[in-house]
């Protein structure tokens, strides 16, 4: 009975303890999960506590250099500028120097190899301008004033040369330049500005390219630009030329004057029409139809064609060229194309 007695009281003791340990498991779970959570809990804040600090870091990093760089912002470069960065001012340096000696060397009367053979000394050059779209007024010259064959040799033999100027096509090599090339093989009459672009915009440069072309292919008294819608009387302007040979410096032509266009879009608009000064009105130059250059003068354009100003019209180029030299100005009427004086040798056609 004792030992049955003793038996239940063990086996309540085991069921207290059981509970007992069941409790204080239950009770240790229960309180881990707060710790765990705090714990991840801290090393997110921990994590982010990281990135704020780093990216106050990397501000106050940017900060520090845009202070330090603010004296130093990149400018709007120029042009020198640009040369310089590209390596090219020393290049450019060359070219100066480059163009300096070409034009000591053309003052010093060499670089003539271009001119006749025979080094004749001619009377006049005269250059009829044309264009790529005028065969048919070139082949009513050479019906009319201007000879042709034989005709043409013997003028020269007088001292004569006529040549029909013009320039190059811009696509070089095409079929406007193949169909001038055909031409002149068959006439042997044109004087063919390789350098010069043929075209409405360009026809003011093309004086320059025709008397430095000229003075460096034949050496002449006189050189003379005529328009292709003028009818020449040789004779007469052989007259007039042979009048004033051995002057210096002569500029002869039917000078005028008249107001400068300054509205774009009409006809005669002179793009540079304030450098004319309040007035806008043209200082005295020969009309462009027809105009005459003595040797010294078409040797100056020569020279200097590199740095001479062109204008929008050619005549006018011309006229500030001579303004600036001791050129002599002989305002002829019989070379005023337009008028109606019967004593005059040229008309326009």
């Amino acid at each position: 009975m004792e030992t049955l007695a003793s038996a239940m009281k063990n086996d309540r003791r085991s069921r207290s303890h059981t509970r007992l340990f069941s409790y204080s498991s239950s009770s240790s779970q229960s309180s881990k999960g707060p710790l765990v959570l705090g714990f991840i809990s801290c090393l997110a804040w921990l994590y982010v506590a990281g990135r704020l600090w780093q990216d106050a870091g990397n501000r106050m990093l940017l900060s520090s250099l845009l202070r330090e760089n603010s004296g130093n912002r990149p400018r709007v470069l120029t042009v020198e500028d640009k040369l310089m960065n590209l390596g090219c001012k020393e290049i450019g340096r060359r070219i100066v120097e480059a163009e300096m000696e070409l034009t000591l060397a053309k003052s010093l009367g060499f670089l003539r190899q271009n001119r006749s053979s025979s080094d004749q000394k001619f009377l006049a050059v005269i250059g009829v301008y044309t264009g790529f779209g005028s065969h048919l007024k070139r082949n009513v010259f050479r019906g009319s004033w201007m000879p042709r064959g034989d005709a043409m040799k013997k003028l020269e033999e007088r001292g004569i040369i006529i040549r029909f100027v013009i320039g190059r096509s811009a696509n070089r090599g095409d079929s406007l330049d193949r169909i001038i090339d055909e031409e002149n093989r068959q006439t042997k009459d044109f004087l063919i500005l390789e350098s010069h672009e043929e075209a409405q915009e360009e026809l003011p440069k093309k004086a320059k390219f025709f008397f430095s072309t000229a003075f460096d292919t034949w050496d002449a008294e006189f050189y003379v630009k005529v328009d292709d819608n003028i009818n020449l009387d040789l004779d007469g302007l052989i007259e007039i030329l042979e009048s004033h040979r051995g002057g210096h410096g002569t500029y002869m032509g039917c000078m005028k004057s008249g107001a400068v266009i300054t509205e774009e879009g009409k006809q005669w608009y002179e793009p540079d029409w304030w450098k004319f000064g309040d007035s806008k009105s043209y200082f005295r130059h020969a009309s462009g139809s027809l105009f005459i250059l003595s040797r010294s003068l078409a040797q100056y354009i020569n020279i200097n064609s590199a740095s001479l100003q062109a204008y929008a019209h050619d005549d006018i180029s011309v006229g500030s060229w001579m303004m600036g030299l001791n050129s002599t100005y002989v305002d002829d009427d019989r070379l005023c194309c337009g008028s109606s004086r019967q004593e005059k040798v040229c008309s326009v056609a």
